[in-house]
């Protein structure tokens, strides 16, 4: 499987709630709700760290999950959210990642 690098996207507001944080699409006002686990990995899609790395660092050291199934599950959720618009994939660093717009509630 190949690796995948994310972003956030430039259409979303969002805002961190104690260890939630909630998103707002700018194109259909729609909200969103991202449990604990959901906002570590939302905030830490800057574009450049491959998700792989980002499961290693975040997830599988504050949580009790077999690194294997904390990706897995991980891929699926960010797969979730880029069709959604709330967040960017590729297979490679996405460069234009930090000139996104990071939007506050």
């Amino acid at each position: 499987m190949t690796d995948k690098f994310i972003a956030r996207s430039s259409a979303v507001a969002a805002r961190k709630l104690g260890t939630e944080t909630i998103i707002m699409s700018a194109v259909d006002s729609t909200l969103f709700s991202l449990n604990e686990t959901a906002s570590l990995i939302w905030h830490a899609a800057d574009g450049k760290t491959p998700l792989s790395e980002i499961v290693h660092r975040d997830i599988f050291g504050e949580f009790d999950v077999p690194c294997d199934q904390a990706y897995r599950d991980a891929a699926e959720l960010v797969e979730e959210l880029a069709h959604r618009g709330i967040l960017r994939l590729s297979d490679q660093p996405i460069v234009d990642a930090s000139h996104e717009s990071r939007s506050q509630l």
